[in-house]
């Protein structure tokens, strides 16, 4: 089944019937990193069916951050979505690069992508980590762990080592603002830059609303 059209269709169909979700890893953000590989995607020249494939797939299975299996859910997702991929007609080469694309997607798994469609879609998932809407979904995981939002007395880990499992503003300086730099391809990297700034900005202002 080549038709792109098609296969998105099939693919959101089976993401609705199947996948496992969070507030943060819902549809609205796999649509995003979709819509944000399709772009990745067109101007590296990369294959749009394995692209566009892993990143619908790429969340099936989804654990909650304080989860032990955490770093495990990349992997379930990838097997999760290799019934499927053969129901749809695809032959194995193209199955095996879209469970690669899966498995190397994910923070937490630390798996390096191999294939420049796997680059791309690392690059997508990550940028839906930065900037307003990277803010936006830190702010909610933070809320459903009932995390404090920050450390009073060193609110941006000024002199201490972040710790995020403590307090949501800590994510940035642990995670967020590190990711910038682990961006695969050349058109990622630019837009990470351009996110990472304005969260820059944002923790600028948020500075100096705490300390008025």
């Amino acid at each position: 089944m080549r038709e792109l059209r098609q296969l998105e269709q099939r693919c959101k169909e089976f993401v609705l019937e199947s996948m496992t979700a969070d507030s943060a890893h819902d549809l609205a953000h796999i649509e995003r990193v979709v819509a944000l590989a399709k772009g990745l995607a067109a101007t590296e020249q990369a294959n749009q069916v394995i692209v566009v494939a892993a990143a619908w797939l790429h969340d099936l299975v989804n654990y909650p951050k304080d989860d032990p299996k955490r770093a495990q859910a990349s992997f379930d997702s990838a097997t999760k979505a290799e019934a499927f991929l053969k129901s749809l007609g695809l032959n194995g080469t193209e199955i095996s690069a879209i469970q690669h694309a899966i498995v190397t997607h994910s923070f937490s798994a630390q798996v390096t992508p191999r294939t420049l469609e796997a680059k791309v879609v690392q690059d997508a998932d990550r940028l839906d980590a930065l900037g307003a809407i990277g803010i936006a979904r830190c702010m909610m995981v933070g809320g459903r762990l009932d995390r404090a939002l920050y450390d009073s007395f060193d609110p941006f880990c000024e002199e201490r080592e972040p710790n995020d499992l403590l307090y949501t503003l800590d994510h940035f300086f642990q995670k967020l603002l590190c990711l910038e730099n682990t961006f695969q391809t050349d058109s990622g990297q630019l837009e990470a830059a351009r996110r990472t700034a304005f969260m820059r900005e944002y923790l600028a202002q948020l500075k100096a609303e705490i300390f008025n």
